[in-house]
């Protein structure tokens, strides 16, 4: 998995780690189990300070993206899809999300069929890469 980071970007830098690997995790790219490099293999992989990749990390297993141990490092695990607990604080987040996308959409003069086209066709991106994967490996 390719990781782009913009050092000069408003984003800060662990953000835009957790957000790749989350990309990477949704596109296939990444299978539940998967180790992902250590802290300091992936910080001399990007050039970035230790407690970045760390912080990235930690965000992720917070959110259930990852589990981490001492003896194997860092795994991907895939969210429990049958909490009802977890589905409700996931669909106020991405309700709040969209809300603000949809804001600044509308501003920016988009039409809601302009934005609903955008919004369905990211989502396949990542549904099309998750169908072929499992035929592979099927």
């Amino acid at each position: 998995m390719i990781i782009k980071i913009d050092i000069s970007g408003e984003i800060p830098i662990y953000v835009q780690l957790r957000n790749e690997i989350v990309k990477g995790i949704g596109k296939g790219e990444l299978a539940d189990g998967e180790a992902l490099p250590t802290v300091r293999q992936l910080s001399a992989e990007l050039g970035v300070n230790t407690m970045t990749v760390s912080k990235a990390y930690q965000c992720l297993k917070a959110e259930g993206f990852i589990e981490t141990d001492r003896r194997r490092g860092a795994v991907v695990r895939l969210p429990d899809r049958g909490g009802a607990g977890a589905d409700s604080e996931f669909c106020g987040k991405l309700e709040n999300e969209l809300d603000l996308l949809s804001a600044e959409a509308k501003i920016k003069g988009f039409q809601k069929e302009d934005f609903v086209r955008m919004c369905s066709a990211a989502f396949e991106k990542y549904c099309l890469r998750t169908e072929d994967t499992m035929a592979q490996e099927g």
